[in-house]
């Protein structure tokens, strides 16, 4: 497991220094992860508020001990090196993040995100000295582990409603200072914020797409020099919406005439057929 582990921490690394960008796109099962991984991603990204989602929960309910044990299962469910979405580390001291990290290193993963949001609505991002002393903590942490693990450090300004792109340059400055790998702002939505930040910074941009109203596609963001893409909770939600269509029409209208657009279970099949188990 140490060499298959190390393998893809090593193959997550260089994804991140070849030429151009990548896609990471955010499964939220088992299921979602074995078709991603067969439609030839070449890594995942697990999503808090899509596993949330899946258990009849609120983004940010999921407790440690249930990521974790959800983490496995994922790690385990293909051959593709994984992040994860670690919110922000399940506690807001930096040996709390520290120990998240050592923790979430034995499910199988190679990455992780961990983010300076507070979860109290009333200050819904923590000051920057903790953050930056958090990321600190989760640096450490992810640099005594025997495999290379690719830290991203997340300012979720933009995520919370507070759109202030110098406190989010800021921080992410800071954050690259205190070791990020990768560094990510959430929730930008214009080629100048996303500029903005790439021109701040010298450590691999991750961005966010998925969002309503944002027309930017791989190639656009690419051409800017963003190295890697992630959907978030998008995916999960765009699943959940046809759902809930469908379970709406049955209700409303007693008809049934969303399975014209339903992917047929002979082409799921034929998908996992190619994956392990």
């Amino acid at each position: 497991m140490n060499d298959t582990l190390s393998a893809r921490a090593l193959a997550f690394r260089q994804l991140h220094t070849d030429p151009g960008c990548f896609v990471i796109p955010n499964p939220w099962d088992v299921g979602s992860a074995r078709l991603l991984a067969q439609m030839g991603f070449k890594a995942l990204a697990s999503t808090g508020a899509g596993h949330a989602f899946s258990c009849g929960l609120c983004d940010g309910a999921v407790g440690r001990e249930r990521m974790l044990a959800h983490l496995r299962q994922m790690a385990d469910a293909t051959d593709l090196p994984l992040s994860a979405d670690l919110e922000n580390g399940f506690g807001p001291e930096p040996e709390t993040v520290a120990n998240t990290i050592r923790l979430a290193a034995t499910t199988g993963i190679v990455g992780a995100s961990i983010e300076d949001g507070s979860g109290d609505r009333h200050a819904p991002i923590l000051p920057l000295a903790l953050a930056t002393d958090r990321i600190r903590a989760a640096v450490e942490a992810a640099r005594a582990l025997p495999f290379p693990f690719t830290l991203t450090a997340r300012a979720e300004n933009y995520f919370v409603g507070q759109p202030d792109l110098a406190d989010t340059i800021q921080r992410l400055q800071a954050y690259q200072e205190a070791g990020a790998d990768v560094l990510f702002a959430p929730g930008l939505r214009t080629r100048e914020d996303i500029a903005a930040v790439l021109s701040a910074v010298d450590r691999p941009v991750n961005v966010l797409m998925g969002l309503d109203g944002v027309t930017l596609t791989v190639a656009d963001l690419e051409a800017m020099g963003v190295k890697r893409i992630s959907v978030g909770g998008s995916f999960a939600r765009a699943a959940y919406g046809a759902f809930l269509r469908a379970a709406r029409e049955v209700q409303e209208h007693g008809s049934f005439s969303y399975t014209n657009e339903a992917i047929s279970g002979r082409d799921i099949t034929r998908l996992l057929r190619g994956t392990r188990g």
